[in-house]
């Protein structure tokens, strides 16, 4: 049979009724999934063909029960974004095109894309012009990326030859981290074979101590990374940024900054200020389904230098086809095959604009300070982090307490806060990270949190 369009109509036609159905139903529906009991989508395998749009009926029916409304306004969980509705559209267009976007040659259309897409993401964040960007899966790959090319770097600066030698009988690589790092970054360094950071302290809103790095950066020499965050898990705190990318430098230390999804912060005037001394590191790694709100996956991997990321990821073959003097995208990521994530990041900031990206964050963080006042107006809540970007603490009285508070607020289904432990005690973590999320829906989720509160007692 020839393929063509009408042996994908009647699937897609499907695909397209159930996703604008599930759209739909997110006003309303539950946040957390309405079953209880495992799904089952097993048993023997069909031993012939069964029609493609009974199979996506079977699908969308199957898994219906068992999602979670993550797209909802009213969901506050672990940092994760919705999708934009011209980010989503372009990432079926996408999936439809199917472009396995790792050589120019092959994928000029949406390599081309991603080339701008890249232009303004450095453009917005004022991030250095010339620098590499590579779109990877998510904020971990981001980080890893960032920090391959200042393992590369650091060993190179003191004559370590790393694509010959490898790591064994080569100089130990430092990493300094501040206590209160996200989990992701010592993955990233697990990945490296560089081991066990070293901690610097933290104050009491996770940002990183400027004196304590100065004295750690002091008590070693040899290669040395430093990571900073823009954005911290449980505060929203940033690190002091222009201080200890000066002191790191002055030390001769490669600087990476875990922005996943604070580092968007730069692109408000509003709050250009908690990333002041930004566009001096080395790399930076951030998650485009985070603030940007691009559906999944997208990360993205800044790095100043080119060539270091380059040699780190960089691959030829002879069955490539590449002109002298062009970068292909796969010398930029970890992968050699993978889609064309940069295509709806394009589509999000052609779709907002300058304006639009501005308005975006200055919402998301308007909407957190909208959540961080109703909450500490109800009895016995106590907001225990400072209110600077997109995330509210809030505990209530005991652990146990807490603890009973979450437990009732994910039964009643009207929103979605994480809990967590921050500072030595239970909390509730609210991340607004959805476009979507509106005065209403705050409203909506207060009033959730007030029935969990009195259901807990």
């Amino acid at each position: 049979m020839t393929a063509g369009w009408p042996q994908f109509e009647p699937a897609l036609g499907r695909a397209t009724e159930h996703a604008r159905e599930w759209l739909a139903s997110l006003r309303e529906r539950p946040v957390h999934p309405r079953a209880r009991e495992e799904l089952s989508f097993g048993g023997p395998l069909p031993d012939g063909p069964t029609d493609a749009a009974l199979v996506v009926d079977e699908l969308a029916a199957g898994i219906e029960p068992g999602l979670m409304a993550m797209p909802s306004g009213r969901f506050f969980g672990w940092v994760i974004g919705g999708s934009h509705p011209a980010a989503l559209a372009a990432d079926w267009l996408t999936s439809a095109w199917d472009q396995n976007t790792a050589m120019r040659y092959a994928t000029p259309g949406t390599v081309a894309v991603e080339d701008a897409a890249a232009a303004w993401l450095l453009e917005l964040l004022g991030l250095p012009a010339t620098a590499d960007v590579g779109f990877v899966t998510g904020a971990a790959m981001a980080n890893f990326t960032g920090l391959a090319a200042g393992r590369q770097q650091v060993l190179s600066d003191v004559g370590w030859d790393l694509n010959r030698d490898g790591l064994a009988g080569g100089p130990r690589v430092r990493v300094l981290v501040g206590e209160e790092r996200h989990g992701t970054l010592d993955l990233a360094l697990r990945y490296l074979g560089l081991g066990a950071p070293e901690p610097v302290a933290a104050d009491d809103q996770g940002r990183l101590v400027l004196d304590d790095l100065e004295r750690a950066l002091a008590a070693g020499d040899g290669p040395t990374i430093v990571c900073l965050q823009a954005g911290n898990l449980h505060s929203g705190a940033f690190d002091p940024l222009a201080g200890a990318i000066e002191l790191a430098h002055a030390h001769g230390a490669w600087v990476h900054v875990d922005g996943a999804f604070g580092l968007w912060a730069a692109a408000s005037p509003r709050l250009r200020h908690l990333t002041e001394g930004l566009a001096g590191a080395d790399s930076w790694a951030t998650d485009a389904h985070k603030t940007l709100n691009v559906p999944y996956d997208c990360g993205v991997a800044v790095v100043a230098r080119r060539e270091p990321l380059r040699r780190a990821f960089g691959m030829q073959a002879e069955y490539f086809a590449a002109f002298a003097g062009e970068s292909d995208p796969h010398d930029k990521v970890p992968e050699l095959s993978r889609r064309a994530r940069g295509v709806s990041v394009w589509a999000a900031l052609r779709s907002l604009g300058r304006s639009g990206v501005e308005d975006l964050v200055d919402r998301l963080v308007l909407r957190a300070q909208q959540i961080a006042d109703g909450l500490a107006a109800i009895d016995g809540a106590e907001i225990v982090n400072e209110v600077v970007f997109t995330q509210v603490s809030v505990a209530f009285g005991s652990d146990e307490r807490t603890r009973r508070v979450g437990e009732a607020l994910i039964a009643d289904g009207g929103t979605w806060m994480s809990g967590s432990h921050w500072q030595g005690r239970d909390i509730l973590r609210v991340s607004v990270s959805n476009w979507s999320t509106d005065e209403e829906d705050v409203a909506r989720s207060l009033e959730a949190v007030r029935r969990a509160v009195a259901v807990a007692g």
